[in-house]
């Protein structure tokens, strides 16, 4: 039997690891002490087995990641704060509010609209498709712009350097290597189940789906792209699997750019990170073994 498999992100001063049942977050505190903080889970898919199907666990895998990494981020974020700064719960869910209306808005709405300025009458044919292809053009442009634009910030080149020690953790396990600083520093930052390829891999998708769609009103076409991003995340999510488990070069070739990417949203971590990156995993393997 092969080893399972584990994802995670980074969160605020810290790591947080998935298994297939248990969730453990680990922070560095103020005063350099490490807490890890575990939840037990149980997958939408698990109680009802039509949500395994292709397309439709994808759609499930990005809610439950969603609600879990918001859930890991306000933990991390209060544990890394001194008392006086922490965040209420009323607080931290209008930040995810906002954050998800800004999200709509820069990476969905943005260049829907920037196209229909652009062509403003009945579009027909071919132009269609390359007027569709064009907004999925300027919505990879906005997205690439952002990450390189917050990756300059120094607290996100931390939050980043997380994201490394993270991927370095998994894949020392992969390996089965010891979970020691010596044997995980060497191993790379980049990962092909990143939930980071996996934003653009969605972007890709949706340059697929959406090039079929007509040329309707400004309303309609947001509202489609809105009601169609379930689809276009469980494709891409098919394809974010398949690159994890099918080994070949067009499929390296067609799974490269998302790795580029976390070249931008990954730093190289240091040891006190990486320690942090293999309390959460040891805390997920003491559960689920």
């Amino acid at each position: 039997m092969g080893k399972k498999s584990f994802g995670g992100q980074a969160v605020i001063e810290g790591v947080m690891m998935r298994g297939g049942e248990t969730v453990a977050i680990a922070v560095r505190k103020p005063n350099r002490e490490i807490v890890v903080h575990k939840t037990t889970i149980y997958p939408a898919a698990r109680r009802w087995p039509i949500l395994k199907l292709p397309i439709l666990r994808g759609v499930v895998a990005l809610v439950e990641s969603l609600s879990i990494g918001i859930g890991a981020l306000t933990y991390s974020a209060n544990q890394a704060a001194e008392e006086e700064e922490q965040l209420s719960a009323r607080e931290m869910a209008l930040s995810v509010v906002i954050a998800l209306a800004v999200g709509a808005g820069l990476f969905i709405v943005l260049p829907t609209v920037l196209v229909r300025l652009l062509n403003p009458q009945a579009a027909q044919g071919t132009r269609v498709i390359y007027l569709n292809l064009l907004e999925g053009a300027i919505r990879i442009g906005i997205f690439l712009l952002y990450i390189i634009g917050i990756s300059l910030l120094k607290d996100i080149q931390r939050f980043f350097a997380y994201h490394g020690a993270e991927h370095k953790v998994i894949h020392a396990y992969e390996a089965g290597k010891p979970l020691t600083t010596e044997e995980i520093l060497p191993m790379s930052p980049l990962h092909p189940r990143c939930g980071t390829a996996f934003l653009l891999y969605v972007m890709v998708v949706s340059i697929l789906v959406f090039s079929l769609l007509g040329w309707q009103s400004l309303a309609v076409r947001v509202l489609s792209r809105l009601a169609l991003l379930p689809v276009v995340a469980g494709l891409a999510y098919e394809l974010i699997r398949l690159g994890g488990r099918v080994k070949s070069p067009l499929l390296r070739l067609v799974l490269g750019p998302g790795l580029l990417l976390q070249r931008l949203t990954t730093r190289e971590p240091d040891a006190g990170q990486i320690e942090v990156a293999v309390r959460a995993l040891e805390a997920v393997l003491a559960e689920e073994g």
